[in-house]
């Protein structure tokens, strides 16, 4: 098959490392011609492209062992049955600016005319509105679009909210099938009224699972880097430190709980705009000596970090379905997390971990000295998720799932 995937942008995150894994696997696991069309990639969180293409060790890191049912030469050189090649279209870019977005959605629509593809799949906001008008202009036979979390939110301006939604009404005619990474990412989208329920498909964003199934093997090393005693329980989180990722009740809950467990410790991995903020706030609520600041980590040492934690605090207010999540419970341990978007989803209560009211700082707290006190606890949740999570987040078992959908009648 020919194949383009359309994405704004290719930096460090989910949507980007789930859409270069499926345009890999395509290639390689079934042969097909694939082209991923995308904007620059400018910002702190790095580029994924330039990563994956530059070195060699985060490439055998991200990509696990593909089988190639049929030899493919990787990126842009044809060789064998199967081709993937990265096309920059320069004005393909987040940020709304009319003129620039009208010369990018012709670019892409230029793109889609020459290459003649049997499927478009189009990914994010921007990449989705402007992708899906170009594939429906050209009749391809097949167009997707991934939802990896709603353009809109309560977090957002009215106008704004209703902006998205409206757009992604359009839009939704001018697609075949829909591809969820969570349950709760459909429920939202049919809730708004964008499209009906059949039109939706939830396959998990998938990953190279092996790193995080190892990631107690960098235990020991990671702790003593970061000077934690032999005895100390780690409380972790990995995201920016940024707006709605909610840093700010990760560090009120933290410190209640910490009040009557002295050996409780936080280790926060990530960076942002909001670190001396967060940091004046760990002096005021007087845990700063509890706290290691890891900044921002290469990808390829989320597992180490996963592996010097006992358990896992996600606090962000709105996520698609946050990585870190089926990464912690991978690396068998629990995860405790506000009941947001596709958290659910893996993080079941009781079972997997601790699910909690947003922004509920008490219950958090409540939750980290529940599991903080019971190894066993720890234990059990960890390894019911790592086997709930294993095949699941494969992301060969994601290719396979997302290339049927490809040959789906419309």
């Amino acid at each position: 098959m020919r194949i383009v995937h359309v994405i704004t942008r290719m930096i460090v995150g989910g949507a980007q490392e789930n859409t270069l894994l499926n345009c890999i696997g395509l290639a390689r696991m079934f042969g097909d011609d694939v082209t991923l069309l995308t904007g620059p990639s400018p910002g702190p969180e790095g580029d994924l492209l330039s990563l994956w293409q530059n070195d060699a060790e985060f490439a055998r890191h991200f990509e696990g062992d593909i089988p190639e049912d049929n030899p493919s030469t990787l990126p842009g050189e044809r060789g064998g049955a199967g081709r993937l090649e990265i096309r920059r279209v320069e004005t393909l870019r987040r940020n709304i600016h009319p003129i620039r977005d009208a010369r990018a959605a012709a670019a892409v629509a230029s793109h889609i005319a020459a290459i003649r593809p049997d499927v478009v799949h189009t990914h994010s906001a921007k990449g989705g509105i402007i992708g899906r008008w170009a594939a429906h202009r050209h009749r391809v036979p097949m167009v997707v679009h991934s939802v990896h979390g709603a353009p809109f939110h309560q977090y957002q301006s009215r106008h704004a909210a209703t902006l998205f939604r409206r757009l992604e009404r359009w839009a939704a005619p001018r697609c075949h099938r829909m591809i969820s990474v969570a349950d709760a990412m459909t429920d939202l989208m049919v809730d708004a009224g964008v499209a009906p329920r059949e039109q939706f498909v939830t396959i998990a964003s998938g990953m190279n699972v092996e790193p995080f199934l190892n990631a107690d093997r960098h235990r020991d090393r990671t702790r003593r880097e970061f000077n934690f005693d032999a005895d100390a329980i780690v409380v972790g989180k990995i995201a920016r430190l940024f707006h709605l990722k909610g840093h700010d009740d990760l560090l009120d809950g933290f410190a209640l709980a910490a009040r009557d467990a002295p050996r409780l410790r936080l280790l926060l991995v990530g960076d942002g705009i909001l670190q001396s903020e967060l940091r004046q706030r760990a002096e005021r609520l007087g845990i700063a000596d509890r706290i290691r600041w890891a900044g921002l980590v290469p990808p390829t040492r989320v597992p180490a970090m996963i592996g010097a934690m006992d358990l896992l605090c996600h606090t962000s207010l709105r996520e698609g379905l946050a990585r870190a999540l089926p990464q912690t419970l991978l690396a068998g341990k629990p995860a405790i997390s506000f009941d947001v978007d596709g958290a659910r989803e893996v993080v079941i209560d009781g079972k997997t971990g601790r699910l909690l009211p947003p922004r509920d700082v008490t219950s958090l707290a409540d939750a980290i000295t529940e599991l903080a006190g019971d190894v066993a606890m720890r234990n059990r949740m960890g390894d019911r998720g790592r086997a709930g999570c294993r095949q699941r987040f494969d992301h060969r078992e994601m290719t396979r799932q997302i290339r049927g959908v490809y040959t789906q009648q419309q």
